[in-house]
């Protein structure tokens, strides 16, 4: 991923925080037909390796798995990202020069990927997972909710995953590049006009 150094987000605490608060990333592998993406659910281990370790699990029937023991790994994980409309620059009024932009923010998590099949691995990282999401929720869903030959039926669906992370970077596209008073005129416009998604990337604005 292109990223210019004042785009660069560099703090592990802070790549951290943004792939847990996603959840869900692309996970890109090469196989023999080309690139294979699949969209997942990814739980971070932040103390399993310098950079963390990333655990998911694909379906069974998902020939992304089919690969060598351990093979290299994308994982993509999105934030909030929004239009920037120019309307917005006060250097609109001064000058005209101005263009419309996209600011996001990203990560891109590289590593070795390597799958396993066993039953009580996968109960655990789907009992974590569940505990993750379900956290959130005034009366959570557990998986021992569910009766255990039940669970382990759709356990033998999947396959699970690790990623040990390589390779962190961070792309932080909030407007750094423009005057401060351009970055006060988005950041104003985002939290205006925006809904949720704009107006928590203009929080990060702040932040930065």
């Amino acid at each position: 991923m292109y990223v210019p150094p004042h785009f660069r987000e560099k703090r592990l605490s802070v790549l951290h925080d943004l792939i847990e608060r996603s959840g869900l990333a692309t996970l890109v592998t090469v196989g023999p037909n080309g690139l294979d993406a699949s969209h997942i659910p990814m739980l971070l281990d932040r103390t399993v390796g310098p950079l963390g370790t990333l655990y998911g699990h694909i379906a069974r029937a998902n020939d992304q798995w089919h690969r060598p023991a351990a093979l290299p790994a994308l994982a993509i994980f999105l934030g909030p990202d929004a239009f920037v409309t120019p309307s917005w620059y006060t250097t609109k009024k001064l000058t005209g020069k101005v263009v419309p932009t996209w600011d996001y923010v990203a990560i891109h998590a590289q590593g070795q990927l390597t799958f396993f099949e066993d039953e009580e691995r996968l109960l655990d990282l789907v009992t974590k997972l569940t505990q993750v999401h379900e956290g959130r929720r005034e009366d959570p869903w557990a998986v021992s909710d569910a009766p255990r030959d039940f669970i382990s039926a759709h356990l033998k669906g999947i396959v699970g995953f690790e990623l040990s992370v390589s390779k962190l970077d961070g792309n932080w596209k909030l407007s750094q590049n423009r005057p401060a008073e351009d970055r006060a005129g988005v950041a104003e416009g985002l939290r205006r006009e925006g809904g949720p998604q704009e107006v928590a990337l203009a929080a990060l604005m702040k932040q930065k």
